[in-house]
């Protein structure tokens, strides 16, 4: 639920305004890194989802993250229960109608729902996203924006991390998926889907929002979409389907018809993405306007998830052994990136691949590295950068001492925007 989308940030970035001077931060590591926050680059645009992947990513494989990286995601939480991009000063109110963002805020509850002990915030965060739910049953990036696929999809993650079924989540008008009450999340992202009267290879995709005229396929919006319309969100449990299977395309009879269900939907757009990443050696490419002809890998990232959450181990396994290639160059794109990072390794633990071990480089490690030194390493894991057991050489990766300042240095300017980003401008 792309996270991030989710895995979707320059149009936030547009939104906030040009940047402003880095916020001031106390010397807690590498590079004067603000204390319990992963990464050393200013976090104005992606502080709070950056931090919540990273909690995410070292859960999902065992390691339990610093008592002060959990704090300071809880810190940023807004009185009203949402979560801003960033929140430099917690002490002055948040603005509620343009300064909270719902992608923020379900990723932050997807983190801390996982992690536990912050069952108040998870609440609150939760109560916010009901609050702001559109009549459509979707959600847009700020409250009361047109629903997207990718804010839909992350907040339909945050509710099936914390035990409620999105099906049952209804705004107050309308007449839902289920039949009863209002609009669901599913309902909205149903209607962001190209259906059979689209062409033929662009069927099954998502559009990113609701345009004027013919919807435009967006690949970041239908890998969130596709994990999403299949309750689940950045990481989950698999039930042991036929992993062999291809996905099925959308079923068409004279260009009419669409997807019947949220678990047609996700088949379509999965068999969407696989028939894509088939033709471009298993990996998407940016669609930014004006971009070069290169790889997306967040895309991908999340590509991969989704395809390993609908039991796809097969068409999940091509673009996974593309992102490990040292030829693909996701080592350098996610290199000192704590958001990068955890996507890699999200998408590695989705698909039943080491993380530890991604193309010979330990993804774990270097998150770590990033950030606050961990409570404890999963049992039995080697050190993962707390101070506990052998370090493990990695010259390759260039993480540790003076090769790990080096590196970090190197992708400072770098953003990790693209995680919450690109979403409206794909769209143009």
């Amino acid at each position: 639920m792309n996270i991030r989308r989710s895995v979707a940030a320059l149009s936030l970035c547009a939104a906030l305004g040009a940047a402003a001077a880095p916020a001031a931060v106390a010397d807690d590591g590498p590079a004067g890194r603000a204390e319990g926050l992963y990464g050393a680059k200013d976090p104005k645009f992606d502080g709070v989802w950056r931090q919540s992947l990273a909690l995410l990513a070292q859960d999902a494989v065992g390691v339990t993250p610093a008592k002060s990286a959990i704090d300071w995601l809880a810190g940023q939480s807004c009185e009203d229960g949402g979560f801003a991009a960033y929140r430099a000063d917690t002490s002055k109110r948040c603005d509620p109608e343009k300064g909270e963002y719902t992608d923020a805020t379900a990723a932050a509850v997807q983190a801390l729902a996982a992690v536990g002990g912050r069952s108040g915030t998870v609440e609150k965060g939760i109560g916010w996203l009901k609050r702001h739910q559109n009549e459509d049953g979707g959600w847009g990036m700020n409250p009361g924006g047109p629903s997207d696929a990718n804010s839909t999809a992350a907040a339909v993650g945050a509710f099936a991390a914390t035990g409620q079924d999105p099906a049952k989540v209804t705004s107050a008008s309308g007449e839902g998926a289920s039949g009863k009450g209002g609009k669901t999340p599913y309902d909205a992202l149903l209607g962001l889907q190209l259906d059979c009267s689209a062409k033929a290879e662009e069927r099954g995709a998502f559009a990113y929002t609701a345009a004027k005229g013919k919807p435009v396929a967006n690949e970041l919006a239908t890998a969130s979409a596709a994990l999403a319309a299949q309750g689940k969100g950045f990481v989950f449990e698999t039930v042991g389907k036929d992993g062999g299977a291809e996905p099925k395309p959308m079923r068409c009879a004279g260009g009419k018809g669409g997807a019947g269900s949220p678990e047609d939907a996700a088949e379509a757009a999965l068999a969407h993405l696989s028939r894509v990443m088939s033709d471009t050696d298993a990996h998407l490419k940016s669609a930014m306007p004006g971009a070069k002809d290169q790889p997306d890998f967040g895309g991908t990232a999340d590509a991969v998830v989704a395809l390993a959450a609908g039991e796809h181990s097969a068409a999940a396994g091509k673009p996974l052994q593309w992102l490990q290639s040292k030829d693909s160059g996701a080592a350098a794109w996610a290199k000192g990136d704590p958001g990068a990072l955890a996507k890699l390794i999200l998408a590695a633990h989705a698909a039943g691949a080491d993380p530890r071990d991604f193309g010979g480089a330990d993804l774990v490690r270097q998150l770590t590295a990033t950030g606050p030194k961990p409570e404890a390493a999963a049992p039995g894991a080697e050190s993962d950068g707390n101070g506990k057991g052998e370090e493990k050489k990695d010259d390759d990766d260039g993480v540790g001492g003076v090769w790990w300042t080096v590196g970090v240095c190197a992708v400072a300017g770098m953003g990790i925007g693209f995680l919450l980003s690109g979403r409206k401008r794909r769209q143009l």
